[in-house]
């Protein structure tokens, strides 16, 4: 299969110019992951928004980090995980967290367990939970509301983890240390 390019602002389609510029902002880089979407400004685009509403969930840091990383572990993604421990790292995540995500070694934090338990069902069984599955996120205090953000950032991590098994998108120099 072809390689895919990593675009620069200057070599992205027009459309995907300024979303480039948004992701150096962010990130004081862009990543190679974007560099491979800019091929498709309405994918990049809908990527960063979809990012961008997963911080904005009902989900703490460290619940953030757990579905996040659950998936990209799930899917093997070779660029997603890295990245994520890095941004995991940035935010201040403990490094058990990330380390057990890694891994597949419980948590702690049985609420955690509940949590990664409950990404994995949903991912695995295509959004459908069983009973016991459901009783026991919801007896963790989690909300109808968080199931539902376990779907939001289950369709970002689908995005970027479907585009690196296709691009082989190579790891970030600042992500390298995390893999």
């Amino acid at each position: 299969m072809k390689t895919f390019d990593i675009h620069t602002i200057e070599s992205a389609p027009e459309e995907a110019k300024h979303l480039l510029k948004d992701s150096k902002a962010a990130f004081g880089m862009i990543p190679n992951l974007h560099g491979v979407m800019a091929l498709s400004p309405p994918l990049l685009e809908g990527y960063q928004q979809l990012h961008a509403l997963a911080q904005q969930t009902a989900f703490n840091k460290q619940e953030l980090t757990v579905v996040w990383q659950t998936i990209n572990v799930e899917h093997d993604c070779h660029y997603c995980v890295p990245a994520h421990a890095a941004i995991a790292a940035s935010m201040q995540v403990s490094s058990d967290i990330t380390d057990a995500l890694k891994n597949k070694t419980p948590f702690a934090d049985d609420k955690l367990n509940v949590l990664r338990d409950t990404t994995l069902e949903l991912l695995r069984e295509r959004g459908r939970l069983s009973e016991k599955q459901l009783f026991a996120f919801f007896a963790m205090g989690f909300s109808k509301q968080q199931l539902l953000d376990i779907v939001l950032i289950l369709s970002q991590k689908v995005m970027s983890n479907y585009v690196n098994h296709l691009a082989d998108t190579p790891i970030d120099t600042s992500f390298r240390a995390y893999a």
